[in-house]
């Protein structure tokens, strides 16, 4: 058998194209010298292909940090009875590393239960000689996706969760900017007005807002009045006198009484009252409030910060909203972006919910699996951080392993992982399958626009189309549903 015999139909490849990236380091172990060579050849340009002829050399050159993926020829001598099965050891090594290194490996046994049982020893993929090399380059390049996600995760897990500023999580530009408007806005005495979607942390701005500034050792009073009626948020925020109203059987102070000092969190200011929009701009207007039942002026010292996920600027042209309150709560605005805008941040919240419900939980979860934070990042998070909790919390209980993996996603997350399951059928069948839920799930990521899919497939979009037909991919089928679609 030559080196070349082992390459199928499609083994030799242009070497013409210029690597737009780095060369993804591979490591070949086969004891055959010539077929590496072979194989650099045809993979072409983008890779770095470094050859041991031994199991136990592999199992020590996959300890060095530059290695990105593995290819292993499963087809060695039999064993000898009682000794350990030098290939496992590869697998486990490989995948004991602080950054798993995926692992990918050829035989000549083309029987399904080879293949599930080479899987089920924690091999990245199976492939039927003679190679495919089509193929085997698709699916290095998608090892080497899951190395550098591995890698991000792993810097992700050595930095502390938090920013310098206490309570809010996140790297990203977007998030950089919400710590330095924090910053600045937190040492000077003014209205806040904090705006964005339902879930991504308005609450947990104002509280920063709060710690940061020079009333830190007073009060913190969060109010949302989105839940009561009006005649009891007036009661809530300016509180009572001793006969008010039926019931009222002694004074009372209202929460911005009781916050004396300190900060007032008002949420959803968009559903309160005109009435009590009016009662609240006296507030502000002239630090006095008068309780229910009197018209003695009562003097508050207190800070207002506000939040919001409704357009107060239309609400003041249709006259729902005072506009002399919008500038008065609006002197200092913190626009809160949606989760989907700063998806560098998935891991590192991810990681830090993972820790926290462990604890809460007693459970021993040590982290999340790439493969999990890859399906996090794919998934449009209406609900925002909020929901990124819910989800990870629900995970995290029905997780049986160290890691939070994809069989452990919500249903509503699951058809957005690549299954890591062998399916049914031929090998090539569970091949096409695999790469089928690939392209679908790019082109449902990117709307339908197989350009930019292609790009996060890493492969042309000539061979994109050549797939798409191939696998019988319709238009109908690609096209995403309303919830699919990027807002």
């Amino acid at each position: 058998m030559t080196p070349t015999s082992r390459l199928g139909e499609r083994g030799q490849l242009s070497n013409n194209a210029k690597a737009q990236e780095p060369d993804k380091e591979v490591l070949i172990v086969d004891p055959d010298d010539h077929f590496a060579v072979i194989l650099r050849r045809a993979l072409g340009s983008g890779y770095s292909l470094r050859h041991v002829s031994t199991i136990e050399d592999g199992i020590e050159a996959s300890k060095g940090p530059d290695v990105d993926v593995i290819l292993l020829n499963w087809d060695w001598p039999a064993l000898k009875p009682g000794s350990s099965d030098k290939r496992v050891d590869l697998l486990n090594e490989a995948s004991s590393h602080p950054v798993a290194v995926p692992v990918l490996t050829f035989t000549w046994d083309k029987r399904r239960e080879v293949a599930m049982e080479i899987i089920r020893h924690g091999a990245f993929d199976v492939f039927p000689q003679p190679l495919d090399v089509l193929e085997l380059k698709f699916s290095l390049d998608r090892a080497y996706r899951r190395t550098l996600l591995a890698r991000d995760l792993s810097a992700a897990r050595a930095m502390t969760p938090f920013s310098h500023i206490p309570g809010l999580i996140g790297n990203s530009k977007s998030m950089q900017r919400i710590y330095e408007l924090v910053t600045k806005v937190a040492g000077v005495h003014t209205t806040v007005l904090v705006r964005g979607e339902s879930g991504t942390g308005k609450e947990l701005v104002a509280r920063a807002i709060h710690r940061q500034s020079p009333r830190a050792n007073k009060s913190f009073m969060a109010f949302s009045p989105s839940a009561l009626p009006e005649t009891l948020i007036e009661d809530e925020l300016f509180g009572h006198e001793r006969g008010a109203f039926t019931g009222a059987t002694q004074s009372r102070r209202g929460r911005f009484e009781e916050a004396q000092g300190g900060t007032v969190f008002l949420d959803e200011i968009g559903d309160l009252a005109l009435s009590l929009q009016t009662k609240l701009l006296r507030v502000l207007q002239e630090r006095t409030l008068e309780r229910l039942g009197s018209s003695t002026p009562v003097p508050v010292d207190i800070r207002l910060i506000c939040a919001t996920n409704r357009d107060l600027e239309t609400m003041v042209r249709e006259g729902t909203f005072r506009q002399d309150l919008y500038f008065r709560i609006s002197v200092f605005r913190i626009d809160l972006p949606p989760l989907r805008e700063r998806r560098t941040d998935i891991p590192l919240l991810g990681e830090y919910f993972c820790r926290q419900f462990a604890d809460v939980h007693k459970k021993n979860i040590r982290g999340l699996s790439p493969g999990f934070v890859s399906t996090l990042a794919s998934y449009e998070w209406p609900g925002n951080v909020r929901e990124l909790q819910n989800v990870i919390e629900r995970s995290l209980i029905l997780a049986d392993g160290t890691q939070l993996s994809v069989e452990d996603l919500p249903p509503e997350l699951k058809p957005l992982a690549v299954s890591s399951d062998v399916p049914k059928g031929s090998f090539h069948e569970a091949v096409d399958t695999f790469r089928r839920e690939m392209i679908l799930a790019a082109l449902r990521t990117h709307s339908g626009n197989r350009l930019r899919a292609a790009k996060e497939l890493r492969i042309s979009r000539s061979y994109l189309h050549r797939l798409l037909k191939k696998l019988e991919i319709s238009e109908e089928t690609i096209t995403p549903t309303a919830e699919e679609t990027h807002p």
